[in-house]
């Protein structure tokens, strides 16, 4: 009887299975399940499974990378692969070097992914998009030199618009080596500030042959530009991410070298129909201010400079006798009131009543003497006359009434 370690016997049966033919490779189709993403090492585990049985799998971080979308638990897919024995802990697995969605082509679901995650993100916002400029003097170009759309561009820019200049810049517009182009085409013309509003874009294709304007890369690009961009991928029913991401989005290149710059044409047909417009007003304005001119010309301001001169001079002089007649008039009713005032204040004078005759005594402290009861026998009485006082003294007082015989 033979003993083997564990070691021994995981390493022969993975040997075994690494030496059948109809496991190297192997065609699994499964829907994903506890799939973990290992990001520094870049290897990606999950296990495959059906309606019976499950089936743990690894895709090292070589073959990863080649993957157009992101797998997701409970996403059909159908791998390649190798059946094998991890001999550390004898488990059964397989090492997946290829990964296909079940169904829809994996172009799509990365196309999908990659969408939900930049619109998440606010890069197809409305807010973020800027207003192309009216009158442009330069126009950036970046597409394939040897395609149509660069044709169409060129021609019908110089057709609507032949004042702008054209900026262009040739680049791949499919395969690997395209994005990075595009990319440093879009940093080129914002750093230099070579152009007013840019147009990237090719002809129509293939989901794979577009694939250049559903890169990350692009997108981010597209949408950082300082430079409005108007995205020209494809044909009417072709949208890319980069449509989304640019200012604009334009269903052909024609149609965005026509969103591009105004109508020449139609520029001069305006200013020509301004023209007349400014004509037909400037002769109304004219037609008004000679009319003014003419009612102005026969005012007598005009014709006799000194008349509104005279007939203030005569306000004036109607307007100065008025004020003397009035201030005259006054004088003499307050003269008048004034006499009749003084007249009446001479009738109340004591001095008056003093020039008829009578008498008024004092005490010889100055008071006035009203009653006989304010005098005393012996008294200094004074007595003031119109012309003058006599002191007296008061020898003997006869009150009222009363009998001294």
């Amino acid at each position: 009887m033979r003993v083997i370690t564990v070691s021994q016997l995981n390493r022969y049966v993975k040997m075994l299975l690494q030496e059948d033919v109809a496991l190297t490779p192997v065609y699994v189709s499964g829907e994903i399940s506890n799939f973990v993403n290992h990001y520094k090492s870049g290897h990606l585990y999950f296990s495959l499974k059906d309606e019976n049985a499950l089936v743990k799998a690894v895709m090292f971080r070589t073959y990863a990378a080649r993957l157009a979308f992101r797998p997701e638990s409970g996403m059909k897919v159908i791998v390649r692969a190798k059946a094998s024995v991890y001999e550390k802990d004898g488990t059964f697995q397989l090492y997946v070097e290829d990964m296909q969605p079940d169904g829809v082509g994996a172009l799509q679901i990365a196309y999908e992914q990659l969408k939900k995650r930049l619109q998440e993100e606010g890069l197809f916002d409305a807010a973020r998009k800027k207003a192309l400029p009216p009158f442009p003097t330069r126009i950036g170009v970046i597409t394939s030199p040897t395609g149509a759309a660069v044709r169409d561009i060129l021609n019908i820019l110089a057709r609507r618009y032949p004042l702008a200049q054209v900026v262009f810049l040739p680049v791949l517009v499919q395969g690997e080596g395209a994005p990075p182009q595009l990319v440093a085409a879009l940093e080129r013309m914002n750093r230099e500030k070579a152009a007013d509003v840019l147009i990237i874009g090719r002809g129509g294709g293939s989901l794979e042959e577009l694939w250049a304007f559903n890169d990350e890369r692009v997108c981010r690009a597209v949408a950082a530009s300082e430079i409005p961009v108007i995205s020209a991928v494809g044909h009417e029913t072709d949208f890319t991410l980069c449509d989304f991401a640019a200012d604009l989005r334009a269903p052909t290149p024609s149609a965005a070298a026509e969103l591009a710059v105004p109508d020449a044409a139609e520029l001069l047909l305006s200013l020509r129909q301004t023209q007349v417009q400014l004509t037909v007003l400037m002769r109304s304005r004219l037609e008004k201010v000679r009319t003014e001119l003419q009612i102005l010309h026969r005012q007598k301001a005009l014709s006799s400079p000194t008349y509104y001169v005279e007939q203030m001079a005569m306000q004036l002089d109607l307007l100065t006798r008025s004020f003397e007649h009035s201030a005259k008039t006054a004088l003499q009713d307050a003269h008048a009131q004034l006499s009749a005032l003084a007249a009446k204040l001479d009738a109340l004078s004591p001095l008056k009543v003093l020039s008829r005759g009578y008498a008024m005594a004092r005490t010889d402290g100055g008071r006035l003497v009203t009653s006989v009861a304010d005098l005393c026998k012996g008294d200094t009485l004074y007595m003031d006359m119109c012309d003058g006082t006599i002191v007296c003294m008061v020898q003997d007082i006869q009150k009222e009434g009363t009998d001294n015989g």
